[in-house]
């Protein structure tokens, strides 16, 4: 249930700034934030770099995490991110972020936290020992294990309606909508949000693979398309992408599936581009069907892909060679977009500690409850102080 005063339709979305952002990123969520960003239909987008939770894993290299900020942000103005549509602002400059990232850790526990299967994926990604038993949780860090519950508080704190997000992504937002419940439940205000989750509508774009074909494109596996990536770049890496191991020749038969060339297709082509590109096929399907049969070799295909990708890419590579040459204007954004956030986000701090009733210095009653419950009679037959 949402709060009954909520009539605004709010976007929050945001990365972490460990490096820049590549083809999975675009797919699942930055292609939908420009389109969002332009469709009219949200009152207000914002987009969180969210340099905080990045220290959660990088908290003995902060210099990783200060000279990714620009780069990501460079990445959101070269895909189409308008500053005038969309508020960028920095996760650490946002104090309101921490109040109520505390506060939300006292109504999330530890065996919650540890079934969040995100949370688990992402340890194994990154090397930390983890499992079930607390035993096996040695070397990792708490800030990591309760990122669940600070991304809880970026989402409420601007009070979002909606998280455009990758799939793998989903039990981050159940999370919130537990905390969310929990807290309107427990101070018997509806102040918080529960926040939607707006997955890409090409389903293979919820969860693109890396080149190599794991499950995932991470920066960390270096199986990645970077929007950055020059055309040379890109070509090199798309030539030595996971196809079929058993289409040794071009005249035999090959699988489609598993096939990450053919993943790609899926996520990237566009019908009109086989005209221009590959005339030989009206569509991917019949691409498909020849390669199926034998006859269609690899490097073929992954020429098509290149074009493909290449139109993709080179405007956004040509709207970043802008931006890098102004990035004072990207600071300026930055800056701007931050103190607007605090403002907001404060405003929902006030209402929390209100909803709580420790907001002690703004609400005068509580000074009158304790100098009635000083004079009464149940303060000398219970220690208990009253919330």
């Amino acid at each position: 249930m949402e709060a009954k005063d909520c009539k605004k339709k709010i976007i929050l979305t945001g990365d972490r700034p460990t490096g820049k952002l590549h083809l999975g990123h675009y797919v699942g969520s930055l292609q939908r934030r420009v389109e969002l960003q332009n469709s009219g239909k949200f009152d207000e987008i914002n987009i969180l770099v969210a340099d905080d939770q990045a220290l959660t894993d990088n908290w003995d290299n902060p210099k990783k995490i200060r000279d990714n900020i620009i780069e990501v942000a460079l990445d959101y103005l070269s895909i189409g991110i308008d500053p005038d549509k969309s508020n960028i602002c920095i996760q650490s400059g946002i104090p309101a972020l921490h109040a109520l990232t505390f506060y939300y850790m006292n109504l999330v526990t530890t065996q919650r936290l540890s079934r969040n299967p995100t949370v688990k994926t992402e340890m194994k990604l990154r090397g930390f020992n983890g499992g079930d038993d607390a035993d096996n949780e040695a070397g990792l860090p708490a800030g990591f294990f309760t990122y669940p519950v600070s991304q809880a508080a970026d989402i409420t704190a601007f009070k979002a309606t909606t998280v455009p997000v990758g799939e793998d992504q989903s039990p981050m937002i159940e999370q919130t909508r537990e905390i969310v419940r929990r807290f309107n439940a427990t101070y018997k205000k509806d102040i918080l949000v529960e926040p939607e989750i707006l997955l890409p509508e090409n389903e293979v774009q919820r969860r693109l693979p890396g080149l190599d074909g794991q499950a995932k494109m991470s920066k960390s596996l270096g199986n990645c398309i970077f929007l950055c990536d020059d055309k040379k770049t890109v070509e090199q890496k798309i030539k030595s992408m996971y196809t079929d191991p058993q289409h040794l020749n071009v005249a035999d038969p090959g699988h489609v599936e598993g096939n990450m060339v053919f993943t790609y297709l899926d996520a990237f082509c566009r019908e009109d581009q086989f005209a221009e590109y590959l005339p030989e096929y009206q569509n991917l399907d019949e691409m498909k069907e020849h390669y199926r049969k034998g006859g269609l070799g690899d490097m073929k295909c992954k020429k098509f892909l290149m074009k493909v990708m290449d139109e993709l890419l080179a405007p956004i590579r040509e709207s970043r060679a802008k931006w890098e040459a102004n990035i004072g204007d990207v600071y300026d954004i930055l800056k701007a977009g931050t103190d607007h956030a605090v403002k907001t986000t404060n405003a929902t701090l006030n209402e929390v500690r209100g909803a709580m009733r420790i907001d002690y210095f703004d609400d005068r009653s509580i000074v009158g409850d304790w100098e009635e419950w000083l004079k009464s009679d149940e303060r000398m037959q219970s220690p208990t102080v009253r919330r």
